[in-house]
């Protein structure tokens, strides 16, 4: 087995393990509203895993939701830790991603452009 299918595989199971912590509300940082885990990237030796986060609203709720995230990292992390018993505990970073805000303003401007000309 190769190592990049390791680190792909323990990605995952970061992703899926942060994504449950969220979905039964085992956070209550009232600054972190409703999101969505979209991807975990974990170092080569699996000592890092930056989990990238997608969250609708204005940009100071998204200020607000990372300030939230971020007081949070440890709780995660040792939330993370002890369901995937790895041993060594990744340090977590969040990171948004504004990839589906990108594309939900590409669509939009595609169905104005398919209005305008008739298609």
């Amino acid at each position: 087995m190769s190592t990049s299918t390791r680190v792909e595989r323990v990605g995952q199971e970061i992703q899926a393990a942060v994504a449950d912590i969220f979905a039964r509300g085992m956070l209550r940082d009232p600054r972190v509203g409703f999101i969505t885990i979209t991807g975990v990237k974990v170092s080569p030796d699996l000592r890092v895993a930056k989990v990238f986060y997608s969250s609708l609203g204005t940009d100071e709720q998204r200020a607000e939701t990372q300030a939230g995230l971020e007081a949070a990292k440890g709780f995660v992390r040792r939330e993370v830790t002890s369901r995937l018993k790895l041993r060594v505990s990744p340090e977590i970073y969040f990171a948004f991603d504004g990839s589906l805000q990108e594309g939900d303003k590409i669509e939009r401007l595609l169905k104005k452009v398919k209005a305008k000309e008739g298609w």
